[in-house]
């Protein structure tokens, strides 16, 4: 199942995407995209829904996020062995691993803030990972039982404020705007292969990001499980998994977002997103 939440910021309501591509209503059924809907008893009950009994949404409504009531976005530092290289990184014994708050959390179409006093704002397309129930010191072997599905997150930096500025990455990553999830949750059960998607990104209709998770050093499976070892992963909680090479730092001479530059980034199967940038 496609998953979805449409309707002006704040006013979201629960959707699917059937067959066609159309938008159905979901609300009915479900008060919004999140606890305990994300839970496999609860994404059964979808399933079992006919996608024809549903209401069509009429017209080409915004996208929200995807998920609801998320509460932390772990993001995965370095995670692609060709990205690390690209930045003159070597790749970490175990996973690097920062978070970016939630009040970043943005639509996947629409627009992106550059902070205040930013210089070096950059793009980063990355495989997002949503939970579906609670996990805490899950192995390896049953961590997938968790994951209610997958989304597309641009990981929008600062890399200044990452970089630059001292202490945690945290602040580069943070900003308002910095986080559009979706166009969709995309359920579990139609990603065969998580560890062999393409994605791809572009600024301006450039082709600066062409890369696939196949080049992920730390897979889902074992980003799962290590992460619950330190804190229990709660039902709508997204994992940013990294990215590949290609991001503004790693151009020669390095590339960065200006106001009115638009980005189109997407995945395999999950969609794709377009953000156009503003200045904040």
């Amino acid at each position: 199942m496609k998953l979805l939440r449409y309707g002006p910021k704040g006013q979201e309501k629960p959707g699917l995407l059937d067959a066609q591509g159309r938008i159905r209503d979901l609300s009915a059924h479900v008060e919004d995209i999140r606890g305990e809907v994300l839970y496999p008893e609860g994404l059964r009950r979808i399933a079992a829904i006919d996608p024809e009994s549903l209401a069509v949404v009429d017209g080409n409504p915004r996208l929200g996020p995807c998920v609801a009531g998320t509460g932390k976005i772990i993001c995965i530092g370095l995670n692609y062995s060709d990205h690390a290289a690209e930045t003159g990184a070597t790749v970490p014994p175990e996973p690097i691993i920062f978070m970016k708050a939630t009040s970043a959390i943005v639509g996947p179409n629409d627009n992106v803030e550059i902070p205040r006093g930013s210089e070096k704002t950059d793009w980063e397309v990355e495989l997002g990972v949503v939970i579906g129930k609670p996990a805490k010191y899950v192995s390896e072997d049953e961590a997938m039982d968790y994951v209610a599905g997958y989304c597309l997150t641009n990981d929008v930096s600062e890399r200044a404020f990452q970089q630059e500025r001292h202490g945690q990455w945290t602040k580069g990553k943070s900003c308002d705007t910095f986080g559009p999830l979706g166009p969709w949750l995309v359920t579990r059960d139609e990603v065969a292969d998580p560890q062999n998607l393409k994605m791809w990104l572009e600024v301006n209709g450039h082709r600066y990001q062409d890369g696939t998770t196949a080049t992920m050093v730390y897979g889902v499976r074992f980003l799962v499980s290590y992460l619950s070892q330190f804190m229990s992963l709660q039902p709508g909680d997204v994992i940013s998994t990294g990215t590949p090479p290609g991001v503004g730092l790693g151009q020669k001479p390095p590339v960065f977002l200006k106001a009115n530059d638009v980005v189109r980034l997407g995945i395999e199967g999950l969609g794709e997103q377009q953000q156009t940038f503003i200045q904040g």
